[in-house]
């Protein structure tokens, strides 16, 4: 038992610092003309891909494989007085719950360029566990932004930092 706990804190070690250096180290602001926000993708690993439909021109944001981290944004006009809280069950309520093996997570005050909440939940996909990650981002009392990450629960989960770091980049132009 000694032994193993020896090992993991030797791990520990190597692992952290590599993981805080991968957040500031390569990181690369995002803009378009086309979109009304920046935001700062940590390291290479997160790339841009946009999709143009017949209306809109749709960007997500992805990491190593789409399976892995998937990153949507989108734009909420809300009624005066409607918190990020408020969204974020509403999203919880109405569209989240109905997905396989969901299971809600806990929700958390967010602090950032724009201040909101997180929102966690767990659920499956063909056959795998998958978690997603809402920031809801509060521009003024009628705009939310959120910003929308899914993936894989073995590598998503691991991502905290980056994500955070993305949803705390993320301003308007």
């Amino acid at each position: 038992m000694r032994r193993l706990i020896i090992l993991i804190t030797c791990a520990l070690m190597f692992v952290l610092p590599a993981s805080a250096q991968e957040v500031g180290e390569g990181a690369q602001k995002y803009t378009n003309e086309r979109l009304e926000y920046t935001l700062e993708l940590p390291n290479a690993k997160w790339r841009a891909l946009t999709r143009p439909d017949s209306v809109h021109n749709h960007t997500e944001f992805i990491y190593g494989d789409r399976s892995d981290g998937l990153l949507r944004v989108r734009k909420e006009v809300i009624d005066a007085g409607t918190t990020a809280a408020d969204l974020a069950r509403r999203d919880h309520d109405l569209k989240l719950r109905f997905q396989p093996g969901y299971v809600e997570g806990k929700e958390e005050k967010f602090i950032g360029r724009m201040n909101g909440v997180t929102s966690a939940y767990e659920y499956t996909g063909g056959g795998k566990a998958l978690v997603g990650r809402i920031y809801y981002l509060q521009a003024d009392n009628r705009t939310i932004y959120v910003l929308h990450f899914t993936g894989a629960r073995s590598i998503l989960t691991l991502l905290r930092n980056q994500t955070d770091g993305i949803a705390r980049s993320f301003q308007l132009k």
